[in-house]
């Protein structure tokens, strides 16, 4: 078991824009995101299944075509391998969740 704080966490700006803080279980990752408003992410797909949180601001997400703009209190879920991109409308804070591990998002640690 872990206890982790996320003030202690450092983030990493993935794409211009999108700063995460990156959590890895055995089986997820789970990403902590700060998205300044107008930051875009390209289309794009992976293996991983993916559940989008908006916990503030509002972000319009496309998913296999059908494009919404979601707020707060408003989850997507995108399955693996679906082609998805987004764009922030505001600032937002994201929580996402993926499934299995997100092993492009882990960082070596140097000691």
């Amino acid at each position: 078991m872990s206890f982790i704080n996320l003030n202690e966490i450092t983030e990493r700006e993935i794409v211009p824009g999108f700063k995460g803080k990156f959590i890895h279980s055995e089986n997820v990752t789970v990403v902590h995101w700060s998205i300044t408003a107008g930051s875009q992410l390209s289309e794009h797909n992976h293996p991983h299944e993916q559940v989008t949180n908006v916990l503030a601001g509002e972000l319009e997400l496309t998913v296999e075509g059908v494009t919404r703009r979601l707020k707060s209190g408003e989850v997507a879920v995108v399955p693996s391998d679906v082609k998805h991109h987004g764009i922030a409308i505001t600032d937002c804070y994201i929580l996402d969740v993926f499934y299995p591990v997100r092993e492009d998002y882990r960082v070596e640690l140097k000691e």
